[in-house]
């Protein structure tokens, strides 16, 4: 399982989705911002409790999980 260590999983927090550790900001959350064209500046604006180091871990953390995925051949080929 994909580690980082500010990163943590807590089933009391956010449903123990991956979140940025001691907040209740979740990876998804983040990845979700960038991926709808947010700015690392307005991410940094609008939630004062986040850092730059926080988003390039949440982005490390998806790069992990997509790594550790093993890919299985499609029923086409």
């Amino acid at each position: 399982m994909a580690t980082n260590p500010r990163i943590s999983c807590d089933p009391n927090i956010v449903f123990g989705k991956p979140a940025i550790k001691g907040t209740r900001i979740s990876v998804e959350f983040i990845l979700g911002l960038l991926a709808d064209e947010a700015t690392e500046a307005e991410i940094l604006e609008n939630y004062p409790q986040v850092t730059h180091e926080d988003i390039l871990a949440c982005v490390a953390y998806a790069r992990d999980v997509v790594a550790e995925q093993k890919a299985l051949p499609s029923a086409a080929e």
